[in-house]
């Protein structure tokens, strides 16, 4: 979740709340100008792109009022049963529009981007326009892939198995023989799995099955085809979230947390007013979670801040750093504290220098250094690295700026820094790791990929060569992709999973058990089989191992429940979760 500092435009309805009651105040560059209201139109409800995939739409602002920034955003490429492809997305030449003002328009450039072969077809995909993250126009690209002609080839398929788990990925193979009898090296293949929408073959001819059933798995070479018949076992995997204990917070609304050795501290967020009683996000509070259906407050440490979102500890449990935004005295930066007791944090510094100034949304340790998300946009805003090998008297390292977007959170594991960059997409630096040359002094970035937009988290597991990232889309809505970092230098987006009609917060991965923990704001705490390869859509995959929503409520939008989960931390068994509503859970999954 994210306000975008002190100062900063307020993005999303339901950040939009939470951060007019944080204190944000506008820069006058969202909503309308004047007297009036904007109203953003598409110039075209359909945009039919010809020879080459690529084209233009215009957007206008045919009210009364000016409008912006308007984010405009594509969304995933359909084939024409509303199948969604994972080989082809739209880009667009302008990711945003600071202002338009009454009568003015924008041409916006459009472009199919393929990652593979495409099977013929008709193929689709929304643009949107978004204001104050509410959609305010949409238009439809279309395109269409024509039948190849007859090349007199034939070609045939082998299936590595005649049956198949669900989830799980098979690679097919094909031997192409032209008209002279002759095999045709690297030919240019089309795979696809019938029925439509039983499964997902990606262009080198692994398959996964969603459903079981028999499907037929088909392979074509220009007019030339041939298919194999394969059986879809279920997956099998069942299981159920046990509710342990609850650390009530109801005074406050509850944001990060990080749980160490026997105990976790967790942020606050925001104002909450209880029976005429108003509390700011402006606490860390300290648990004894020994016991986890028992968890205990032993302290509380208040910051100048209407926003602690983050907090975590070091390694080694020796110190935690906070983080502030929206600080009375406008400096905000992070609190360190010292953990010798670490029930009772022990302020040791609050670090606040003018590069820290616009505010931290999250933040990373790893070893002495410290990895800052500074609030805003441009040059100065991005992620800060400092130097905490001395706690009392940390040092500024270095700094880095993706452009177009603010960063939003940053993970750091093997040398290698993850920044979730909003709409710039996933960027993966060198911090020490060797593949660029970077260190925490100099980073230097490695690769980037851009996804669907709010890219707002990440985790990253090196066995499998995978991240999963969140996207925070409130309107959409969000989903999770996931990320194929084999070829650090060329990250790929591999597979999704999506809850539908709510959009994802934090992860945690249990690495040993490969099961994902997804927070999914008001969905609830999700645990997601993640084991072996991935591809495709994983809710369709049997994957899914348990849900959990609970509690009552008064903010999450769109649930009968509250539920409003915005962190888990697996830690010694128990997962431990974070509810903005109604603070700290304790979860068993059994499966």
């Amino acid at each position: 979740m994210r306000a975008n500092g002190s100062n900063a435009t307020v993005r999303g309805g339901f950040l939009a709340f939470l951060a007019i009651a944080a204190g944000a105040c506008s820069d006058g560059t969202t909503g309308v100008g004047g007297d009036g209201e904007p109203t953003i139109r598409f110039a075209t409800p359909e945009v039919a792109l010809g020879i080459g995939r690529v084209g233009e739409v215009v957007l206008r602002n045919d009210g009364t009022g000016a409008g912006g920034p308007i984010e405009l955003r594509a969304g995933q490429v359909q084939d024409g049963a509303g199948q969604p492809t994972l080989i082809a997305r739209v880009d667009l030449s302008v990711e945003d529009v600071a202002t338009l003002n009454v009568g003015a328009s924008r041409t916006i450039g459009i472009e199919v981007v393929e990652l593979g072969t495409l099977a013929p077809g008709t193929y689709g995909s929304n643009v949107t326009a978004h204001l104050d993250e509410e959609v305010v126009a949409t238009t439809r690209v279309s395109f269409v892939v024509p039948e190849p002609p007859s090349t007199g080839a034939t070609v045939s398929v082998s299936a590595p198995a005649a049956v198949l788990r669900q989830g799980d990925v098979a690679a097919f193979a094909a031997t192409v023989v032209d008209s002279a009898g002759e095999v045709v090296p690297d030919p240019v293949l089309i795979w696809r799995v019938v029925p439509a929408g039983a499964g997902f073959a990606a262009t080198d001819g692994r398959v996964v099955g969603y459903q079981p059933g028999e499907i037929r798995v088909v392979v074509a070479h220009g007019a030339a085809a041939d298919t194999a018949v394969v059986e879809v076992t279920a997956r099998g995997i069942d299981g159920a979230f046990t509710a342990l204990g609850t650390g009530p917070v109801p005074e406050r609304f509850t944001s990060d947390l990080w749980v160490h050795g026997s105990h976790a501290y967790t942020g606050s967020w925001s104002t909450r007013t209880v029976d005429g009683v108003s509390a700011n996000g402006n606490t860390l509070l300290a648990w004894n979670i020994a016991t986890p259906t028992l968890p205990l407050r032993t302290d509380s440490v208040r910051l100048d801040a209407r926003v602690v979102n983050d907090v975590k500890v070091a390694s080694d449990g020796a110190l935690a750093v906070a983080a502030h935004e929206f600080s009375a005295d406008q400096r905000n930066g992070v609190t360190l504290l010292d953990l010798a007791d670490p029930a009772h944090p022990d302020v040791i510094a609050r670090f606040m220098p003018t590069e820290l100034s616009p505010g931290i949304h999250n933040l990373w340790i790893d070893g002495t250094t410290l990895y800052l998300v500074t609030d805003g946009t441009g040059p100065t805003s991005g992620l800060n690295v400092v130097d905490i090998s001395n706690p009392a008297d940390p040092q500024l390292l270095s700094h880095f700026y993706a452009g177009s977007s603010f960063l939003h959170d940053v993970l750091v594991r093997d040398g290698l820094a993850f920044l979730s960059h909003w709409n710039a997409g996933l960027v993966i630096l060198d911090v020490g790791n060797g593949v660029a040359g970077g260190s925490p002094a100099a980073p230097v970035e490695v690769s980037r990929i851009q996804l669907a937009g709010q890219t707002h988290n990440a985790w990253y597991w090196p066995e499998a060569g995978y991240v999963f990232v969140g996207e925070e889309d409130f309107a959409t809505p969000g989903i999770m992709h996931v990320v194929d970092v084999a070829n650090l230098h060329s990250p790929v987006e591999v597979a999704t999973f999506r809850v539908p009609g709510d959009t994802p917060h934090n992860f945690w991965l249990d690495e040993d058990a490969q099961v994902l923990y997804l927070a999914w704001y008001s969905s609830g705490l999700r645990a997601l089989d993640v084991s072996g390869r991935l591809l495709g859509e994983l809710e369709k995959q049997g994957r899914e191992i348990a849900a959990a929503e609970y509690g009552v409520a008064d903010l999450c939008p769109g649930s009968p429940s509250g539920t409003c989960t915005w962190a888990p931390q697996l830690h010694a068994g128990t997962v431990w979760v974070a509810d903005m509503n109604r603070g700290l859970f304790s979860f068993r999954l059994d499966f």
